[in-house]
């Protein structure tokens, strides 16, 4: 054999010094240290987030219980009045308590819950609430035939269904 035909090993690549080889400890560690500072100041401003949301919360939950309470005010007045005036003419006292009650309506209506109580419209489980059954050959069949008591609201937003009276179905 002659040294032409010895194989020869493929070449290495130049190996790099001892000290390049190693990564440099220093920085990672301080990017590690910078990364857990900003971790711990992030969940710092979620819990103080989440503080202040509960204050501003608990402060509007405040502010609109004044609110409708205000508007309650002229009920509570115009029945102390009512109240004063009682030993009265009984007219004059019944007068009063309409208009208390006609008060108390409007307020309800200023705060979103109108009252309804018609008669002759279809029967509505979101809107009535069923008290009782006639057999009323006038009206027609699974309608509304007389309100027991009013229901305050619309859609979704209702205090209460209308208790009604409704005509049978005929079959």
């Amino acid at each position: 054999m002659t040294t032409d035909d010895v194989p020869v090993p493929p070449e290495e690549p130049p190996r790099a010094p001892a000290a390049e080889a190693q990564p440099d400890i220093g920085e990672p560690a301080e990017e590690l240290d910078e990364i857990r500072d900003r971790w711990r100041r992030s969940l710092a401003d979620l819990d103080n987030l989440r503080k202040r949301h509960a204050r501003e919360l608990q402060r509007e939950r405040s502010d609109e219980r004044a609110r409708t309470s205000a508007a309650w005010l002229p009920v509570v007045d115009n029945l102390e009045l009512a109240l004063q005036h009682a030993g009265s003419d009984p007219s004059a006292v019944l007068e009063g308590v309409e208009a208390v009650r006609d008060l108390a309506v409007d307020v309800l209506r200023g705060l979103g819950y109108p009252r309804y109580e018609e008669t002759g419209v279809p029967f509505d489980p979101a809107r009535h609430e069923v008290v009782g059954l006639v057999d009323d050959p006038e009206a027609a069949p699974n309608t509304v035939v007389r309100v027991q008591r009013p229901g305050y609201g619309e859609g979704d937003r209702q205090l209460r269904p209308a208790s009604v009276v409704v005509n049978k179905r005929r079959e």
